[in-house]
């Protein structure tokens, strides 16, 4: 053991390190991981432990995609109750969307006053995207300066009139930008022309929706994005990706050098098209849940590296927002407290490991956003951590989530993995669901 004063040390006969999953003891001080040992190391004088026995020990999960919603369209969701599910689903760090709150973080202003908010409500570490709009060049610099994280665009209508789309020449505009001081770009990338062209039908079959958000409308998005990406040597991101006839276009660009990363999120990869009850908008989001053929192919971007990250994008809204009406319901997975697991079930049936989940869903975010101290249980790293009893299962019962509106895709849902405690620069915030009193910070970049 190291001979700075160890504070704690969690000993479990799974611990997920970069090398590897194995039998170890992990030792904390001042809030860090000091050294990763032996499973049978002597425990410091002074220092409590804890043995978790067979449960894996894993680091904290890292959420990039996440819209709290606050201020302003709180009753969506919001700072208290969004880290609380955060947390209760093993999640340490999440960054926050800059849209859907008012105001939307699209000045360094707006900033503030999203910080001052969510101060005194974190639960987990926080850190916030700016957004990129047509009006806002100017203010791309600021907000980079002041902390954020990256910069988030629509190339089709958001669904909020204070978040407004960039046409091709805004997109290349602010891609210069961001890209000259060095900054990501993180986009939406749904094709405005091939949406209206899609065929538009009101009412509650799923079908009808899925047609509306054709696959062309991603594929083309993306095959511009990253043409512009390489024209100017910028650095972007590929949000929520459910086409996987894109697949081939994104391997191709990393091939050929373009600096392009790519995220899916669990209700692409876990739910599919031919499931969705008609009327059934719980599962309505943009761009759309789609088959079970495109969904295999997805796992197979993951597996091949294609895909960089799993993230939840978390988009909640309130109960009478989800009408029946497949064209008027708000677009928005809720499914923050329950990646995990929802990821974990999947992924243990198609044959992959806990490791892999880690990567996907701590590691990877991690790097996405420079977060250097986070995604990984090794010396120097901040000790977040959440343990899993990886083959007991739960039903999800959307009365027992932390969520503000209990409206989940999920209900009903038998899940393996549950979360026995998550844990916050070494100070234990949820045990077995309880949750502590709020503990997290406000991020800045490369901080």
């Amino acid at each position: 053991m190291p001979d700075v004063e160890v504070e704690l040390v969690l000993r479990s006969r799974r611990v997920i390190t970069p090398e590897g999953t194995r039998a170890a003891t992990v030792a904390v001080a001042g809030g860090r991981v000091v050294v990763v040992g032996p499973y049978d190391a002597v425990v410091p004088a002074g220092a409590r432990l804890e043995d978790f026995g067979d449960d894996v020990v894993m680091p904290g999960l890292v959420d990039t995609h996440v819209h709290v919603n606050d201020p302003g369209r709180t009753e969506w969701e919001g700072f208290w109750t969004a880290t609380r599910a955060a947390a209760a689903g093993g999640i340490t760090t999440l960054l926050d969307m800059p849209l859907n709150s008012l105001p939307p973080t699209t000045t360094v202003g707006h900033l503030a006053v999203k910080q001052e908010v969510a101060r005194s409500k974190a639960h987990i570490d926080v850190g916030f995207w700016g957004g990129a709009i047509p009006s806002n060049v100017k203010d791309l610099r600021p907000l980079h300066d002041a902390g954020v994280f990256g910069f988030k665009c629509f190339l089709s209508p958001s669904g909020v009139e204070e978040f407004p789309e960039l046409d091709q020449e805004q997109l290349a505009r602010s891609m210069a930008e961001i890209s000259g001081f060095g900054g990501l770009l993180i986009v939406h990338a749904e094709d405005p022309h091939h949406l209206a062209a899609a065929p538009q039908r009101s009412g509650p079959r799923y079908a009808d929706f899925l047609a509306s958000r054709p696959r062309d409308a991603e594929n083309t998005a993306i095959e511009g994005l990253i043409s512009h990406a390489q024209r100017l040597g910028a650095r972007v991101h590929v949000l929520h990706l459910s086409s996987s006839d894109a697949l081939p276009l994104i391997a191709a660009a990393k091939r050929n050098g373009v600096a392009v990363t790519v995220e899916s999120c669990p209700h692409f990869l876990t739910l599919t098209a031919e499931e969705v009850p008609d009327g059934a908008t719980e599962f309505k989001c943009c761009p759309p849940i789609r088959e079970a053929a495109n969904q295999d192919a997805l796992w197979q971007g993951l597996a091949d590296g294609t895909i960089d990250c799993i993230v939840s994008d978390h988009s909640p809204c309130t109960t009478d927002l989800k009408t029946p009406d497949f064209t008027s319901a708000w677009g928005g997975i809720s499914s923050l407290q329950l990646g995990l697991p929802a990821i974990w079930t999947e992924a243990r049936r198609r044959g992959h490991t806990l490791d892999d989940v880690v990567r996907w869903m701590a590691k990877a975010p991690a790097e996405l956003a420079g977060l250097s101290t986070k995604g990984a249980i090794e010396a120097g790293r901040d000790a977040d951590f959440a343990v899993l009893a990886p083959d007991e299962t739960f039903t999800v019962d959307p009365a027992e989530l932390h969520h503000r509106n209990q409206v989940t895709a999920y209900a009903g849902k038998t899940l393996y993995g549950v979360v026995r405690s998550t844990w916050l620069r070494g100070e234990r915030i949820v045990e077995n669901g309880n949750l502590a009193a709020p503990t997290g910070r406000l991020l800045e970049r490369n901080n």
